[in-house]
């Protein structure tokens, strides 16, 4: 049985109704209105409280002097207050200190019924302490006179909305740190600069307030702290003390990490025990940190510290990307060992230590430019250890390695070791500096040498006497180029020789570089105005699957009188000369037009490589030239261009900026005798180069030599991390193969596969190698 339920205002309306149809008197009419208002008035009243109290969002009724007048079951839920303890107190007790004043400036808008309403992002803080984030939206309530009486609040509660912003903030800020230190890593030249980077992007662009670097210290263990960043003056200057004392004992967070090789997290600096310096710490402003290990080759090196101001700072997300970022700082360092290794490898003659012809050539660069602007004079003086062979057969290499080991201290200890180098296998070239004549000049030299031979050289219980030879020339009156100067030394030590003096002046008259010089830059022009030169090709391997993969035009001269000339008999002196421009220029466009024959014939042809020289590069019309070579062949071109090392450093913002145009032309570039220069691995990185090509030298003594070897597999390693490919030069035996198959070189050339050869032959290469495959 049902039974229907009317509210008692309804049934009131009804009989008003039946009232009224029935025909009421006025007052009884005006009467039965009046109960219907109040009625309908009582169930409004009704409506809104019961949306007020079931609203899915908190809500509340705020007096003009900002106390609670009314609230809803779901803001008490919010806050974690009852009713009672919200009504008749002030909204400003229970907002988060640092946001009492956000709603103030738009509430004031409000009431001044400039805005309906008024929207805004607060904290408030729950009975438990805890904060939340809510979305607040403030309109105004006035009486039927239109006085304002007070504002209905509205609250969304936004907390989680705002963890997850913050969090992607965070994460954000990370990325941002992650990105800054891969695009660092590329241009980074020395550790120093990587240290103070590393600390800068981090607290600038991470936005961490603290972050620092320490290292670990050979034989101590201890941690020195070696770049800092943020506003923590005293706190960094009181962190070495501490973990000078705590690191090498193993106490601590960071000695944690460094012991166990993995990150350390302190998510609440105050409570953690591992935190020694927590006191330190948090009066800078830290309230997390975290701990990262660098490493170089598996081991530990250091440890890169960031703070944060947050209590639970570093989650799982975050820490992933905080473990990727020491990784590329521990791989930037290792990128810098390698470096540094291979720039000692390339400066530095390894048995003696001293100084090489490179790095010898650049330092006397250096005091040339010094002297010229103080109009001082200085000297070279290239001396030769006589009878050297006779040792090394007598008493085998390692006592004529030893001798020269002595020899080299000597010299360094007498001179300066920054004036000494070693510039071939038994010469050395001195530096003198503020000489006044050839008088003081002679003076110095004989008493240096006589120093450095006076006591006898003992190897193996055995004691031996030396003798050199010396050669002597000067600036400005013999040159102004270091090189120069170096090869009137050789000049003036060859006449030594020759007469038996203990040390010769270079002179004008020497004719070992008058006579014969000219009469063949005289057979140079005429074999050029004859066309007597002609380009071999020694063709590219690539040492996985044995294809060809390229070739490299060697230029030759074909003299009716000397035979088939090697160029190292002549390419010298046409640099000198400028002739080299000519036949340089010829060399690209035969090159072209070889390369395009070979692809007339129908054959597989590999991309050719030209050698540029340093006199080529630097003329201005140098792209003419190229543009007008490759265009007389396909497009795009099969030809790429070869640059040695040290060419590639002389003017290198302008070399860049031209190596790029000729990348433009569809031409791939080459570093060639890569290890015997000094190059700059930012610069490297930079450069619009696609292949390294590894000296010769090094592939021919790397099985013998283990110092050899590790620069050869550091060069492929540097290469490869660099994305380019690797070529070895010189490779003649089956081991060196397999030995840079073992190290991952790319390609190789040398007379294990072929020697170089004319067109012709080359074909013929080409040729069995399409029918092999």
């Amino acid at each position: 049985m049902k039974t229907n339920h009317q509210p008692a205002s309804r049934g009131k309306l009804a009989r008003a109704r039946e009232m009224i149809r029935d025909g009421l008197s006025p007052g009884r009419r005006y009467a039965v209105e009046r109960i219907s208002a109040e009625a309908a008035l009582r169930a409004s009243e009704l409506r809104f409280r019961q949306t007020f109290e079931l609203a899915g969002s908190g809500m509340a009724h705020v007096g003009l002097d900002d106390r609670f007048l009314r609230v809803n079951r779901k803001l008490c839920e919010m806050l974690g207050y009852s009713a009672a303890e919200l009504i008749g107190r002030s909204v400003k007790d229970f907002s988060h200190p640092k946001d009492i004043g956000i709603t103030d400036a738009g509430r004031d808008r409000v009431r001044q019924k400039k805005d309906a309403s008024a929207r805004f992002e607060k904290r408030y803080l729950r009975k438990d302490g805890s904060a939340i984030w809510v979305s607040l939206t403030v309109a105004l309530a006035c009486d039927s006179a239109g006085n304002p009486e007070y504002d209905i609040a509205v609250l969304e509660d936004i907390t989680g909305r705002m963890d997850q912003f913050k969090r992607i903030e965070r994460l954000t800020r990370v990325y941002a740190v992650l990105s800054g230190i891969n695009a660092l890593i590329v241009r980074v030249g020395s550790r120093a600069e990587l240290y103070h980077e590393a600390c800068r992007i981090a607290v600038d662009e991470g936005r961490f307030t603290k972050a620092w670097i320490g290292v670990i210290e050979p034989g101590s263990g201890a941690l020195k702290v070696v770049a800092t960043r943020g506003n923590a003056a005293r706190f960094f200057k009181r962190l070495e003390a501490k973990l000078n004392r705590n690191v090498p004992r193993g106490e601590g967070i960071i000695a944690c990490a460094l012991r166990e090789g993995r990150p350390a997290i302190a998510n609440d600096i105050a409570n953690d025990p591992r935190v020694l310096e927590k006191a330190d710490a948090t009066g800078s402003g830290s309230r997390a940190l975290v701990v990262l290990p660098l490493e170089i080759s598996s081991a530990a090196a250091g440890v890169l510290v960031l703070h944060a101001d947050a209590v639970g700072f570093f989650d799982a997300d975050e820490m992933k990307l905080l473990v990727e970022l020491a990784g590329d700082v521990s791989f930037a360092l290792a990128h810098i060992e390698r470096s540094e290794k291979v720039t000692h490898l390339g400066l530095y003659d390894q048995l003696t230590g001293l100084a090489n012809r490179t790095l010898f050539l650049e330092r006397l660069h250096q005091s040339l430019h010094t002297a010229g602007q103080g109009q001082t004079k200085v000297a070279v003086a290239l001396l030769d250890v006589e009878r050297l062979h006779t040792i090394n057969e007598s008493l085998g290499r390692q006592a004529g390695d030893a001798v020269l080991k002595q020899l080299a201290e000597r010299l360094a200890e007498s001179a300066g070791s920054t004036e000494v180098g070693r510039i071939t296998s038994d010469q050395f070239a001195v530096k003198f500096e503020a000489m006044n004549g050839r008088s003081e000049m002679a003076r110095t030299v004989e008493a240096m040498v006589r120093k450095c031979l006076a006591a006898p050289f003992s190897v193996h219980g055995t004691q031996l006497r030396l003798a050199v030879k010396a050669g002597i020339s000067q600036f400005p009156a013999h040159g102004a180029e270091a090189e120069l100067l170096l090869r009137k030394a050789e000049a003036a030590l060859r006449k030594a020789k020759e007469t038996g003096e203990k040390w010769t002046f270079y002179t004008r008259d020497l004719t070992e570089r008058t006579s014969d010089p000219l009469t063949l830059e005289n057979k140079l022009r005429h074999a050029l105005e004859k066309d007597e030169f002609v380009l071999h090709y020694q063709p590219k391997v690539d040492l996985a699957t044995g294809a060809i993969a390229g070739a490299e035009a060697l230029i030759r001269w074909q003299s009716p009188e000397l035979g088939l000339v090697p160029p190292l008999k002549f390419i010298p002196l046409m640099e000198e000369t400028g002739m080299i421009l000519d036949v340089g220029a010829w060399a690209l466009a035969k090159a072209v037009a070889d390369h395009a024959r070979w692809v007339g014939r129908g054959l597989v042809t590999p991309r050719v490589a030209v050698n540029v020289s340093a006199i080529q590069l630097r003329k201005n019309d140098f792209l003419a030239t190229i543009r007008q070579a490759i265009g007389r062949g396909p497009n795009p071109p099969g030809i790429d261009l070869e640059i040695t090392e040290s060419l590639v450093m002389q003017d290198i913002e302008g070399n860049i900026r031209k190596l790029k145009e000729v990348r433009e032309l569809g031409m791939s570039i080459a570093i060639d005798d890569f290890g015997t220069g000094y190059s700059s691995l930012a610069y490297l990185a930079k450069l619009p180069v696609q292949t390294l090509k590894i000296d010769r030298s090094f592939v021919i003594t790397m099985l013998n030599d283990p110092d050899v070897m590790t620069l050869v597999q550091t060069i492929i390693s540097l290469a490869h991390s660099l994305r380019l490919k690797v070529v070895a030069e010189g490779v003649d035996s089956n081991e060196q193969a397999q030995m840079l198959r073992l190290l991952r070189c790319d390609e190789m050339q040398g007379y294990l596969y072929s020697k170089p050869v004319p067109f012709e032959a080359m074909a013929a290469l080409l040729q069995a190698r399409a029918h092999a495959a």
